[in-house]
């Protein structure tokens, strides 16, 4: 089976099934991103044949529509944890790639049932750099003037478009609010809760989720394996596919499924 578009909760998240039998594997895209990101990982596209896994394409993104409200990464999960009830009757490998990463983070610690491993990557989960996301002096005034109702909303939209990141500037409405709130999210707390296994892979170059965090995740989560991948940046699944997929076929096997879980639970080959 090649990327069966299909509906899940009711029509709230859309997702494409890869491979045959019941899914293992849960794939969580980045921000502005949709699940054809696996592709070349888990589905049609991969060098070891589709695995039996579902992409999804968290809301607001890819086919499925926006919140009606601005959630922040645990409201996510949450939305997440009732597809995964449907998928499968086990608990699964969630795959989290940078916004997909903090939802997969959030659903490890509130529905550890649901969750037999993690594999993150390029998620901006652990302690930023020192001056990291300090706004600009030029945006920090128009917001003033602009609370003070001396600054007309059309003004300072234009300043946001100006200081703000690209994700930002393209976001609207609903969204932007959404990744307000994300980027302003502490997971401190979050990662002492997770007890499942985890597994990181990270570009050695990510500028947006740099690898000191993959390494402080690591030295926070007992027994969490860290693959650093030399000349990579950011998007992982789509760059370093291979090393995307061995992690999540190492995450099978530390879930108990069996030195031949991928080939056994549908990879087509």
């Amino acid at each position: 089976m090649s990327g069966v578009l299909q509906a899940f909760d009711e029509g709230a998240i859309f997702g494409a099934r890869w491979g045959r039998g019941e899914p293992l594997v849960v794939a969580l895209h980045g921000w502005g991103r949709s699940h054809h990101d696996f592709e070349a990982a888990l589905g049609s596209a991969s060098a070891g044949g589709p695995l039996a896994s579902v992409g999804l394409d968290l809301p607001g993104f890819g086919a499925s529509p926006a919140p009606s409200e601005p959630w922040g990464s645990a409201r996510y999960a949450d939305a997440v944890a009732r597809v995964l009830v449907q998928v499968s009757g086990r608990p699964v490998v969630v795959v989290g790639h940078s916004l997909g990463g903090r939802v997969a983070l959030q659903l490890g610690a509130r529905h550890p049932g649901a969750v037999g491993a993690l594999v993150l990557t390029g998620a901006p989960i652990g302690p930023k750099a020192p001056g990291a996301g300090r706004l600009a002096p030029g945006y920090r005034v128009a917001r003033r003037l602009h609370r003070a109702h001396l600054l007309s909303e059309p003004a300072m939209e234009r300043a946001r478009q100006r200081y703000g990141s690209a994700d930002y500037r393209a976001a609207a409405g609903v969204m932007r609010q959404i990744l307000v709130r994300m980027v302003a999210e502490d997971y401190s707390d979050v990662v002492g809760r997770l007890r499942c296994p985890v597994e990181l892979v990270w570009g050695a170059d990510d500028t947006v989720a740099p690898p000191g965090m993959a390494r402080w995740l690591r030295d926070q989560v007992p027994g969490a394996v860290l693959v650093e991948c030399p000349e990579v940046g950011h998007l992982v699944p789509v760059a370093a596919p291979g090393a995307l997929r061995g992690a999540v076929e190492r995450a099978l096997q530390r879930c108990g499924y069996g030195e031949n879980s991928s080939g056994s639970a549908g990879s087509g080959r």
